[in-house]
């Protein structure tokens, strides 16, 4: 039992104690127990956050620096990741865990990560990150994505890998990558993914990823990147999927960058369409124009969360694996300017992280998680504007990190 003498939850006025026992909140200390106690000193005391889309495997966070060439399209940026995979000198685990470890400093208790599946590859990025996986157990809850970065149909021998992935139990969920656009088959030949069957135009690969995940009891989530038509069209298909596939709560959808190009009526029924089938979405808040109209998709039921995305790997020299800097970006691109918006923005990263990956919110109310961190700041609003530094990190009432240091 730990106390967390004179904290402030979401910034309010009075101080109270948080007590600790066996990984929750309680209501208070039992007679007769001395617990341990931790001086809070008047702290904001907040939930600490779910990066719902992140990709360790790809990162050079902490390696010598990297210098990137120009890119304008899908395939120029995934032939970057292989350059860099294969200048990269320290092991994909040690720097997965050296950024998902720095990621528990910075307030995170969560991440869905997207490992890329390829014959480039082979599955050592999922075997890696299940080893990081291992070692932040208790610290750091790690969803484990086997993502086709490179495609299913337009690469040879993919289809396998992701079957065998799917098969040998590491992962939590199957990957898929635009399947109208990036992912197709130009020169019309047949049975390119090398899962044995014959591919069709279109549906292809949401029937090789659907049908895996069935098969073997794994979530989904889908990169859309395509625009127009072309993002909206494989969105239903997969609304539609997960309806008849009885997977509603298990399919999320991310970046779908078609959807910021709705309006009104448009996204009212799309929200609608989606929050029926039990689809999610996720964003990384990269510009004004891609970033998820989450408020509205919340309003019709959506479940909606915020990820880091990729972190100083080949396609951008930026990124930090810091959600609360995240929740900073996502009010920036979408000015957020009243003390509402601007709470909006860390409940996104906060509860709704947590809805799409099936974890507990954190109240910090007796029952809840004892999972929260400590920064020094006058209300929540300007906590998410000035970015403090996490003095305490809590995960299931143990300290994890201490002003900035990982002690997990």
């Amino acid at each position: 039992m730990t106390v967390f003498r004179e904290v402030r939850p979401f910034g309010s006025a009075q101080p109270v104690d948080l007590v600790a026992v066996d990984g929750l909140l309680a209501e208070g200390v039992p007679d007769g127990v001395v617990p341990e106690v931790v001086e809070g000193g008047g702290r904001i005391a907040l939930p600490t956050l779910v990066d719902a889309h992140i990709h360790p495997d790809k990162t050079a966070w902490g390696e010598p620096w990297y210098s990137r060439r120009p890119a304008g399209s899908l395939p120029e940026y995934v032939q970057g990741d292989v350059d860099l995979h294969r200048r990269q000198r320290t092991p994909l685990a040690e720097r997965a865990h050296r950024l998902l470890a720095h990621a528990v400093t910075r307030g995170t208790r969560a991440v869905r990560a997207h490992v890329d599946v390829a014959p480039a590859y082979g599955l050592a990025g999922v075997a890696g990150l299940a080893e990081v996986r291992e070692r932040l157990a208790g610290v750091l809850d790690v969803q484990l994505v086997a993502f086709p970065q490179h495609g299913v149909r337009r690469m040879p021998g993919a289809g396998a890998l992701f079957a065998e992935a799917a098969a040998g139990g590491l992962i939590d969920a199957i990957g898929g990558i635009d399947p109208a656009g990036f992912d197709t088959v130009a020169d019309g030949s047949t049975n390119r993914s090398g899962d044995g069957t014959a591919d069709a135009e279109g549906p292809a690969q949401l029937d090789l990823v659907f049908g895996l995940a069935e098969r073997y009891g794994l979530r989904l989530d889908v990169h859309l990147h395509d625009r127009g038509e072309r993002g909206l069209g494989p969105l239903r298909d997969i609304a539609a999927r997960t309806r008849a596939a009885g997977l509603a709560g298990r399919v999320v959808v991310s970046h779908a960058f078609c959807v910021p190009e709705l309006a009104g009526a448009p996204l009212a029924e799309l929200a609608a369409e989606l929050a029926e089938s039990g689809v999610g979405l996720t964003t990384a808040a990269p510009s004004a124009h891609q970033v998820l109209p989450f408020r509205e998709l919340r309003a019709h039921g959506v479940k909606v969360g915020l990820g880091s995305d990729g972190v100083r790997d080949s396609w951008s020299p930026y990124g930090n694996a810091d959600m609360l800097h995240r929740v900073h970006l996502l009010g920036w691109t979408t000015d957020a300017r009243t003390d509402e918006q601007l709470a909006d923005c860390f409940a996104l990263a906060a509860d709704g992280g947590a809805e799409l990956l099936d974890l507990p919110p954190v109240t910090l109310r007796p029952g809840s998680p004892a999972d929260f961190m400590l920064v020094t700041g006058e209300c929540l609003p300007q906590v998410v504007v000035d970015l403090p530094q996490r003095e305490l990190v809590v995960r299931a009432g143990r300290v994890v990190a201490r002003d900035g240091r990982f002690a997990g």
